[in-house]
Formats: C-alpha cells, sequence, structure tokens
C-alpha cells in the first residue's frame, strides 16, 4: 500500500499509483476543500446505494478518491470493484476503510442495503488536520473501531506476527491519546498520534481479518443504520470477555498495549465512555430484537473467524450484558 502523510502529498501518491485525473466522491461537507489537483468529476450524495449511476460519473476518470469517513471509502471502494479503477483513499475519521478491499453499501439513512468486496486499493494519504473539526462522539466512535481492530487482529484465526506488530503499536497509540483528543480536540500532536494509531489498526485489519466484536457491531449497525463505530465500543468488551476463555495470551498482550491487562475489556469501556453512548438501550435498539441479531451475528464472517465461534445463544447473552 502506498501511504503518504499531509494533503500536498496527494499529487505525489496519485503518481505513484499511475494515475492523474479520479472521480471524487466526498459529501458536500467538503465542498470547501482545497485540493492540490482538479479532480475529473464529483459524486457528493455519500453514502448512497445508487451504485450504478455513482460508476457511470466515474466515465473518464483513471481512478477514485474518496474523501471522508468510512462511508465515503466504502462508497469509493464499491465504484473500485465495479469500475476495476484504482482507489486512492484520503480518510477524515480514524475508521480504518482504507485497508480492506470489501465494502458495505448503505442508504441515506445508512441503513445496509449490500455489499462486497474487490476494490483496488492503492494509495492512502493521511493528514491529522481534516480530522480536527471532528466532534468528541465521532473521535471517540470511530477510535473504537480502530481500536477494536487491533484487539481481533491478535486472536482472529489467520492472525500472524506482522499483523500482531500494527495491533499492539495501534492500540498503544490509541489507548495513549484518545483520552488527549477528547480533552484537546485542536491539539494537533494528539490528533497525529492518534490517527497513527488508526494507521496502524487498519494494516493490523488489512493483514488478519475480523471477529466477533465487529460480527456483533455490523448486525446491529446494519439493522438500524447506527453508528459502525459506536458499537465497536460496546460490543467490544463483551467480547474480549468470551475470547479470554480461548486466547487468553493474546487478550493479555492487547490489555499490556493499552494500560490494563488485567482487565482489558474494562479499559476499553472507560475508553467508550469518553463519548457517546455505552448501552444498546441508548441507540434506541429494541430488546425484543436481541434473539434476531445474536442469530445474524453469529452467522458472519466474523463470527466464524473468532477463536471460538459464538452460538445464537451465546451472543444473545453478550449482547444483554451491554444493553
Amino acid at each position: 500500500m502506498i501511504v503518504h502523510w499531509g494533503l500536498a502529498s496527494l499529487p505525489e501518491a496519485l503518481a505513484e499509483a499511475g494515475v492523474t485525473a479520479p472521480l471524487l466522491v466526498a459529501s458536500p461537507r467538503w465542498d470547501s476543500l482545497e485540493l492540490p489537483l482538479e479532480p475529473a468529476a464529483r459524486w457528493r450524495e455519500v453514502p448512497s446505494d445508487r451504485i450504478g449511476e455513482a460508476v457511470a460519473a466515474a466515465d473518464g476518470a483513471d481512478s477514485v478518491l474518496a474523501v471522508g469517513g468510512g462511508s465515503a471509502i466504502d462508497l469509493g471502494k464499491a465504484i473500485s470493484a465495479a469500475t476495476g479503477l484504482p482507489l486512492v483513499s484520503v480518510p477524515t475519521t480514524y475508521a480504518g476503510a482504507e485497508w480492506t478491499s470489501y465494502f458495505g453499501v448503505r442508504d441515506p439513512g445508512r441503513r445496509m442495503r449490500g455489499g462486497g468486496g474487490g476494490a483496488r486499493l492503492a494509495a492512502i494519504v493521511y493528514d491529522p488536520v481534516l480530522t480536527l473539526e471532528l466532534p468528541p462522539e465521532t473521535s471517540v466512535g470511530t477510535a473504537m473501531n480502530a481500536l477494536a481492530h487491533c484487539a481481533e487482529a491478535l486472536y482472529v484465526q489467520g492472525h500472524n506476527p506482522a499483523a500482531d506488530e500494527h495491533a499492539l503499536a495501534g492500540a498503544s497509540l490509541i489507548a495513549e491519546w484518545l483520552p488527549r483528543v477528547v480533552a484537546a480536540p485542536d491539539d494537533r500532536q494528539a490528533r497525529t498520534e492518534l490517527l497513527r494509531g488508526a494507521c496502524h489498526g487498519g494494516a493490523a485489519l488489512g493483514g488478519s481479518m475480523l471477529a466477533l466484536g465487529h460480527a456483533m457491531a455490523q448486525a446491529i449497525g446494519g439493522r438500524y443504520g447506527l453508528p459502525h463505530g459506536t458499537l465497536n465500543g460496546i460490543c467490544l468488551p463483551p467480547a474480549l470477555r468470551f475470547n479470554t476463555a480461548y486466547a487468553a495470551d493474546a487478550v493479555d498482550r492487547f490489555g499490556e498495549a493499552i494500560g490494563d491487562r488485567l482487565d482489558p475489556a474494562g479499559r476499553v469501556e472507560a475508553l467508550a465512555a469518553l463519548a457517546g453512548p455505552t448501552r444498546l438501550r441508548e441507540l434506541g435498539v429494541p430488546e425484543g430484537d436481541l434473539p434476531g441479531l445474536a442469530a445474524d451475528a453469529a452467522g458472519r464472517g466474523g463470527n466464524l473467524a473468532n477463536p471460538k465461534p459464538a452460538s445464537p445463544d451465546e451472543i444473545e447473552q453478550l449482547l444483554r450484558g451491554v444493553y
């Protein structure tokens, strides 16, 4: 993966990827962003399930440039997969979507409408300045997503030493710098180090895969259009407690990285509580839906790649514990 830091390096990243005329995928929020290049075309509806129209907008472009959070980058990946064009991502949150070729398709109401894989990942350009205006809830939520990437990379089936190294580095940075970002949102050093942690988390994700915590978060978020990162902050602690019986060494290493080997799940809960909801009931999830959500999560790839796949009944109990 080509990785650059600073928006001014975007032309260099595109040149290294062998492209010059991208379709820009970015919501109207970024209309005033001064890019160091002129895109061939632009798509502004983010998220969007009008993939066919977005693909048509790429006619004449030689690449896709996605600027934004996970929704923008996922849409860019869907266009890339459909057209075969290379994707360059400029993440503006800590979500980590820029490191994987698979994606979810959400409608403008953020409800899941499908998904797929096969995006041609080419380059990433990080710039912490683009994260300075993130509200606390979004900063914490997307950072918790990045932290979940770090945790699950350590014990998912197929984990490996290279991904483990990124996971431990990312977990340490996120746990250290997220509280500082919440306390001082304009602190550029704090934003930079948190983004570096998210970058390591994304690399860990790209080198391994997802596990139980993500399976639960995806099942809930896809049904109700709820923030994926916030749900990871809620679902990761019970997943860690469940996996302690099956991957104790990995959970211990994660706990050591985030500064609490005795109670890593408790440390994650404390970080999630820095901003935003910490219980499913606070997000409006109906309690009567928990059995169906558990059954959905049980069949997802993340759960099947968990050290020990959890049964629907086990997942239901985990969800009730954070309800």
